[in-house]
């Protein structure tokens, strides 16, 4: 009978900032967490991720490598980041050099189970829950939708 190649979740190799609460279970492996941040249980981030000061990360999020997410952010349960856009007609297969970097601005709000694709997002923006966020968002305001459009602006 094979055995598996096994792996385990759990955390290593991290950069904490202080007073940084996590809920186990999670996976967090080579990646940055800023000061005074939440991490909910069964949550993914990957190596090279960078989470900013004061944000929190609800339940089953996953943030994969080369997302980069701002100070007094919200990431909402099951929010999926993307960076694999199937360039090539299918996955990447591991090839990295085809992959795009997320860069999400300062006091953004992602609801939960939104997909973020490999964009760029300014400050003071709220992501409805569900919406697919397919292209870079330039200007602070409230988008929703499946591709996430804006609704109105904020104040």
């Amino acid at each position: 009978m094979n055995q598996p190649d096994l792996h385990h979740a759990g955390i290593r190799d991290v950069e904490f900032g202080v007073r940084v609460k996590i809920v186990e279970p999670c996976n967090l492996y080579g990646c940055r967490i800023g000061d005074d941040c939440f991490v909910g249980p069964f949550t993914e981030i990957q190596k090279g991720a960078a989470v900013g000061a004061r944000t929190r990360v609800q339940s089953h999020a996953f943030i994969c490598e080369l997302v980069t997410i701002g100070e007094d952010c919200f990431v909402g349960h099951g929010v999926m980041f993307i960076n694999d856009t199937f360039a090539s007609g299918g996955p990447s297969g591991g090839r990295k050099e085809l992959w795009r970097e997320t860069v999400i601005g300062n006091r953004v709000s992602i609801g939960s189970n939104a997909t973020i694709m490999p964009v760029r997002i300014a400050d003071d923006v709220v992501i409805g829950a569900g919406s697919v966020v397919t292209r870079d968002i330039t200007a602070a305001g409230t988008y929703a939708g499946n591709p996430a459009r804006r609704l109105d602006q904020r104040k």
